[in-house]
């Protein structure tokens, strides 16, 4: 499978808008294009994200995205990151390719200095749970219906 990763930049925000609003039905939140499309843009034009999309092939529409979202603390002068939102549409997972955008999104991490990634999940989402594990996160703890999972980068 020809799977290519791509970060997007705020001038290319309308091409994830689609998997924004599909990601959002996952949380019971009703389908607001409008609003997935202000919350995209907004992010990038004010660099408080980072947004990676997976393409299949010579298909033009993204498959699959990862948005990412600055961790800043006041004890540590190092920008960590947190994935906010990791969607595959659905007919395309089990195939690989969240772990290739996991992959990018540590590669991206590690590049910009930052500690570590964070993440959370549903208690119930155990397909995500097991990717993630697998993968070397560390659940840390539970937060009200959600596990917080961290991938420390510097060892």
């Amino acid at each position: 499978m020809d799977i290519e990763i791509k970060k997007v930049y705020s001038s290319e925000n309308e091409i994830v808008i689609d998997l924004f609003d599909k990601s959002q039905k996952l949380y019971k939140q009703p389908s607001n294009t409008e609003v997935s499309k202000t919350y995209i843009k907004e992010r990038l034009e004010k660099n408080n994200a980072q947004i990676y999309v997976a393409f299949k092939g010579e298909n033009p529409n993204p498959i699959a995205f990862t948005l990412l979202y600055p961790k800043i603390s006041l004890v540590s002068p190092k920008k960590n990151w947190h994935i906010g939102y990791l969607y595959v549409e659905i007919d395309q997972r089990k195939k690989g390719i969240a772990k290739r955008l996991l992959s990018t999104v540590l590669n991206f991490a590690k590049n910009e200095g930052a500690n570590f990634i964070s993440l959370n999940t549903g208690i119930d989402n155990y397909c995500a749970r097991n990717l993630y594990e697998n993968f070397g996160f560390v659940k840390e703890e539970y937060l009200s219906g959600y596990l917080y999972y961290q991938f420390n980068l510097q060892n």
